[in-house]
């Protein structure tokens, strides 16, 4: 499975990006959010990628961002959510509000996005209300609290840091202070003064 894509992004339109590796030119569908945060053509473009093998296609979609992927393979879990709905649902609400949708039960928004609704709504609201749920409660927050949002920098320290042993809640929270007193910190200074906080 392909779970990641690095190369030299050739084209790229609002739900789709067409990036070349080693040759290859990869067909990859994108919500708005990835869109957005694209380079111009021509320059490298890295994706987290989630494959779709059919009968009759293999089929990838690419996230800018490890959240994204994430809602995104939550959303393909409820019945009745698709790839390129839930594709829709992220192009229709960014992640870090779709997040807090689901938690607070809020069908309303959800409804408004376009293939999505009343029914589905509830679904995807009562299968993944408690999955989503899941990350304030591991960060030690109360549980009607938000869900904790990782930058992909942040998200590599954190995984180095429990890697070596440390509490995830702790790790998560040292991530976050290093990213704040370090702005323009590459992963290697990050993930020292992170260590460093957690001693």
């Amino acid at each position: 499975m392909i779970a990641h894509l690095r190369g030299t992004l050739l084209e790229k339109h609002p739900n789709q990006a067409i990036v070349e590796a080693q040759g290859v030119g990869y067909d990859v569908a994108i919500p708005i959010s990835t869109f957005t945060a694209l380079p111009e053509p021509g320059a490298e473009v890295r994706l987290k990628i989630h494959t779709v093998v059919r009968e009759d296609a293999i089929l990838l979609f690419g996230f800018a961002t490890a959240e994204e992927k994430g809602l995104f393979e939550k959303l393909i879990t409820v019945s009745g959510v698709g790839p390129r709905l839930a594709l829709t649902v992220l192009s229709g609400i960014a992640a870090p509000q779709l997040a807090e949708v689901i938690r607070t039960a809020d069908v309303q928004k959800l409804t408004r996005v376009p293939g999505i609704g009343k029914k589905t709504a509830e679904r995807i609201v009562l299968e993944l209300r408690d999955k989503i749920d899941e990350s304030p409660r591991r960060a030690g927050g109360a549980g009607g609290a938000a869900a904790v949002i990782l930058s992909p920098l942040e998200a590599d320290v954190v995984s180095a840091l429990v890697n070596l042993g440390a509490q995830r809640a702790a790790a998560e929270a040292a991530a976050r202070r290093a990213v704040q007193e370090l702005p323009e910190a590459g992963f290697e200074a990050l993930f020292r003064r992170a260590l460093e906080l957690l001693r």
